[in-house]
């Protein structure tokens, strides 16, 4: 049979490019149905087929593979046959790279370049690459993009987090195609195409459904039929990207791999800006340089790299190193909470290391009903600077406007959005834009976050249709939070239920990985454990991951489903994973950071002015409480129980169900039960104490309990202990209690302290109205509590008329938010229960109120609405007065 002239073989070639035009313009996108797999060339399309115009009556001679990838050049695709609304697309070039190009190790593959036409003339067209390998397996993967994007995504890349050996997907035989989301930029972070309402959509999304439609023209021109099956790669805005394509269009991916995805587009946009108003409002006072955020690194590192079973720079039990978080920040406050250097956190600088991590909470709606930005986990392994991450909270107390890369990497990408997605205004400054309340802004932040956000839980449509879904997502990101991952996880699992998602989702969290950064960088065979899924129905496990960190290369974990974590055995090397179990599938496995190594002392008071010791025995958790004086029994009683952990740091005890909880710093709170009668005494505590008076010498707020004659009474007022002289003074308003203090004030009280060394704390004699250091009246005593050298005086009252306990917090300006946290309270009437403290709110076992600082006078908590009360806040302490209880807590 003859193979045809060289005239026969152009006009076949032409043949072929004049169909190109013809054929595009009929095939339509999104057509993922199965097709038999196999690489044969279909005939050129157009005319009659069995006669190409030769008269010999034989089918045209199949094209070779330059033929068929030139038969592409100049290809266009009807607006009409793409489904979202564009100007039509253009092939610009078709070039056959051989097998042999230098350079090329992706086997021999057409690759195609070209635009996608804009409505808006002002609008820039999409760029897209689709490759074409000769030997194709029949499948084909998009690819999301990164950042802002603006740079093609060309399609010959690996797979992100894959095997040093493991092969690009154009290499396997799989066609390839990827964009620019419809704008062109040197950089990643610009952000000024989003002025242009197109390039928004586009960004959003719209340009993935354009690209696709057009990349599946192509394949369809090329081969001759649709993929056999069709994939979606992303990570971080293209893991977004894999996420908002299943949830608008479900059908046209059968597996999607979705890594680090900026999901919650918006608030995470919105965060970044909270953050750099943290860091630069009131000129800087809050920004950390590098050796303070190494600081505050660091620290959680000693914590927290061990409750895994293994010190290697590793944070595993991330939920258990949060339990304590909060106490491993106090222990970083400076001394009166004033800059005092590098070695230390002042409370502006405590509260921006809060916003980092803590959720954003916003008082209105993104789309699909979301409410919070998940916070980072600073405080939990997260590294926002050193050497594992090329970023930082940058190098200058005041920014730029617009801000550069000399200041903090996430305020730098939230002042683009503000400029350009949000406001459209280059000059605003970014500081005056309040992400939590954005006023006249709201709407435009929500018709952004309709446009941009991947939410939609409801992803039914994909799992019906038979989409898998592999979700990863490093629990140390510094960029994009895992914990808005998990919000999103389980609000799907809330809305599909647990059975589709246990059929179609697998949801890795890779403890010690940031955003392509960290202490550990995962390496697998993600896209091969997707194929088995979907191709051969074996649905991945916990499989296991190397680190291809250069420091730690080749050492391997088991990469565990959410919620669990590796957990080191206890035996074999700490590098392989078969020594590692996953932990924690059913919750948190807590773990007590506060609980000292070996058995220890804390001394201090009950609310009936009993002067204490409390020993702790941590290998059996055994206690003693040892009576040092008290009017209600003897000097020397001793109690004895078990305590029994019940979460975190908080423990049940013997006490008339009393429960211990330990604090940063060495600060106990719990009870004893009373010398008769039942439920049991609040008690405080401290593991480091004072012996010298000047150490607690300061201007102080007062909160406490007295019983005088039976009859109850809350301790409201102001205090000074003198460093002169070992002489104190108390101040009382009539109304409130509260007072600036004032030397002269009236009614007032006077004495001194002298210490006793027999029982570890000072004696304290009332002098009446009258300054002096000898005589007057016993009244009882005072135990100088140090908390990271911060000083709560705990005064002990034990007099002929009266007994109980104050706590004294220093008579100076609080911030907003610098009490914030989570405390385990314990109140006079026997109750216990949780009270949350976050900005100008308070929730009080389940009520909420609100929160004005510095009212009556400086240093006092004024709570409102539900929760009719006052506080006082001293070193992880709040103890405060509410319905003529006197109640305490520590952060929990």
């Amino acid at each position: 049979m003859t193979t045809g002239t060289s005239g026969q073989r152009r006009y076949a070639l032409l043949a072929a490019a004049f169909a190109a035009t013809l054929l595009l313009g009929a095939c339509g996108g999104g057509d993922d149905a199965p097709a038999s797999a196999g690489n044969t060339t279909p005939p050129p399309a157009g005319g009659n087929p069995s006669d190409p115009g030769n008269g010999a009556g034989n089918p045209p001679p199949a094209l070779s593979a330059q033929e068929a990838c030139a038969a592409l050049g100049g290809a266009a695709v009807d607006a009409s046959k793409i489904a979202l609304a564009t100007g039509g697309a253009k092939v610009g070039a078709a070039t056959l790279i051989a097998a042999d190009a230098t350079g090329n190790k992706l086997g021999e593959y057409c690759q195609v370049r070209g635009t996608i036409a804009p409505i808006d003339p002002a609008s820039q067209s999409i760029n897209f690459a689709v490759n074409l390998p000769t030997q194709w397996n029949g499948k084909g993967i998009q690819f999301g993009g990164g950042g802002f994007d603006g740079t093609l995504i060309d399609g010959t890349e690996t797979v992100r987090f894959a095997l040093p050996d493991d092969p690009a997907p154009l290499s396997r035989g799989y066609a390839t195609w990827g964009d620019d989301s419809g704008h062109q930029s040197t950089s990643i972070t610009d952000g000024r195409f989003a002025t242009n309402d197109e390039q928004l959509r586009n960004y959003g999304g719209d340009t993935l459904k354009k690209t696709h439609d057009v990349a599946l023209a192509l394949i369809q021109q090329r081969y001759g039929k649709a993929p056999t099956r069709a994939y979606f790669l992303g990570t971080s805005t293209g893991g977004r990207d894999a996420l908002s394509y299943i949830q608008r269009w479900p059908t046209d991916y059968t597996g999607v791999i979705a890594n680090e995805p900026a999901l919650n587009y918006t608030g995470t946009r919105l965060s970044n800006v909270a953050l750099g108003r943290a860091l630069y409002l009131n000129g800087g006072a809050g920004w950390l340089n590098l050796n303070k955020t190494l600081l505050v690194q660091n620290a959680v590192m000693s914590a927290c790299d061990t409750l895994d079973g293994v010190a290697d720079k590793v944070i595993s039990n991330v939920e258990g190193c949060r339990l304590s978080s909060m106490q491993v920040l106090q222990n970083l406050q400076c001394p009166g909470g004033t800059d005092t250097g590098d070695t230390c956190l002042s409370l502006a600088q405590i509260a921006t290391v809060k916003v980092i991590e803590q959720p954003l909470q916003l008082t209105y709606p993104l789309a699909n009903g979301v409410t919070v930005a998940g916070g980072y986990n600073i405080l939990e392994g997260a590294l926002v600077a050193g050497p594992f991450t090329t970023r930082d909270l940058g190098t200058r107390a005041v920014p730029g406007n617009p801000a550069t890369t000399a200041d903090a990497n996430m305020y730098l990408t939230g002042d683009q959005w503000t400029k350009y997605f949000v406001t459209r205004n280059a000059t605003i400054d970014t500081l005056t834009f309040d992400p939590a309340s954005p006023g006249t802004w709201t709407s435009r932040v929500q018709d952004v976050s309709a446009q941009t956000d991947a939410t939609n839980p409801n992803i039914t449509p994909f799992l019906a249709n038979g989409g898998r879904l592999i979700l990863l997502h490093g629990l140390a990101d510094e960029v994009i939070s895992p914990n808005s991952t998990i919000a999103w996880f389980k609000a799907v699992t809330s809305t599909v239920g647990q059975a589709a998602v246990d059929q179609g989702i697998r949801f890795y969290t890779v403890p010690g990985m940031g955003h392509g950064t960290g202490s550990f960088l995962p390496a697998w065979n993600s896209l091969t454990a997707l194929e088995n899924w979907v191709e051969m129905g074996v649905a991945p496990g916990t499989m296991q991951v190397m680190d291809s960190n250069a420091q730690t290369y080749g050492r391997t974990r088991p990469l565990c489903q959410y919620p669990a974590w590796p957990k080191f055995k206890g035996a074999g090397s700490a590098d392989a994973a078969i020594n590692y179990t996953c932990e924690g599938a059913s919750g948190a496995v807590q773990a007590c950071l506060n609980m000292p190594t070996t058995p220890t002392t804390w001394k201090g008071g009950n609310t009936n002015g009993e002067e204490l010791s409390v020993r702790i025995d941590p290998a059996t958790l055994g206690y003693t409480v040892t009576i040092d004086a008290s009017l209600q029994r003897a000097a020397g009683t001793v109690r004895s129980g078990q305590l029994v952990l019940q979460s975190g740091c908080t423990y049940n005890s013997d006490e008339n169900g009393a429960r211990f909880t330990v604090t940063g710093g060495g600060v106990l709170a719990g009870g004893v039960a009373p010398a008769a009668g039942g439920g049991f005494l609040p008690l405080v505590a401290f593991q480091n104490t004072t012996a010298d008076f000047k150490a607690v010498a300061d201007i102080y707020n007062v909160n406490g309990i007295l019983n005088t004659g039976g009859t109850v009474s809350m301790v409201n007022g102001s205090a000074r202990m003198r460093s002169s002289a070992a002489t104190w003074q108390t101040c009382k308003d009539p109304v409130n209690g509260y007072i600036v203090y004032d030397a002269a004030c009236t009614p007032t009280t006077k004495g001194y302290i002298a210490w006793n060394a027999t029982r570890n704390a000072f004696d304290a004699f009332d002098t009446g109205a009258t300054t002096g250091t000898t005589g007057g009246t016993a009244i009882g005593s005072v135990v100088g509590g140090l908390v990271n050298g911060t000083p709560v005086p705990l005064i002990l009252t034990r007099s002929a008329t009266a007994f109980g306990m104050s706590v004294y917090a220093k008579q100076t300006t609080t911030i907003t938010g610098s009490a914030d946290g989570n405390f385990r309270m314990m109140s006079t009437d026997g109750s216990q229960f949780a009270a949350v403290l976050a900005g100008t709110s308070i929730t009080r076992d389940g009520t909420a109120g609100t929160l004005a600082y510095n009212l009556p006078v400086l240093g006092v908590i004024q709570s409102g609405g539900g929760v009719a009360a006052t506080y006082l806040n001293n070193g992880g302490l709040l103890f405060g007065t509410f319905n003529n209880k006197f109640e305490i807590g520590l952060l929990n």
